[in-house]
């Protein structure tokens, strides 16, 4: 069984492995195992404003870029942080940190979308790239921002 649910984005789904989420897939449906259902459920209440964090089991990933995933995780809903601070909180090259973020399996779950460059908006590896990126930080009210 798969299942998908439908985002301003387009369809996404969510596949798990040994009982955590271990990816967001877009334009496609996912695994139709509870926990899949569940984040599709949660992810549906962040699309309609009644839910702003997650609460999921999730495959963070190993080294620098299960550090960077759990920093981004910990940004709150409508706020950004730069992939320098993030680098500055966990003594890796900025780069670095900007790689990690594009190598996030789990976007809007694991929310890459709040990290931002010193001076721009940064990238984003979903579809629609830096406009989707754009169009999330508006959903969230993010402040501060000349978007």
């Amino acid at each position: 069984m798969t299942a998908a649910l439908q985002t301003p984005f387009g369809p996404v789904g969510l596949r798990v492995a040994q009982g955590r989420i271990r990816a967001l897939v877009w334009d496609a449906a996912g695994d139709g195992d509870p926990l899949a259902l569940e984040g599709l459920r949660q992810l549906a209440g962040y699309f309609d404003g009644t839910r702003q964090d997650f609460d999921l089991p999730l495959d963070w990933g190993a080294g620098l870029n299960g550090a960077v995933r759990r920093a981004m995780a910990a940004i709150p809903f409508g706020e950004t942080r730069t992939y320098g601070q993030i680098a500055r909180a966990l003594g890796a090259p900025a780069q670095a940190v900007g790689q990690a973020c594009g190598a996030n399996p789990i976007p809007l779950i694991i929310p890459c979308h709040r990290v931002l460059g010193a001076k721009t908006l940064g990238g984003f590896s979903a579809p629609g790239g830096v406009e989707t990126k754009v169009a999330l930080l508006r959903h969230e009210g993010a402040a501060g921002l000349l978007l």
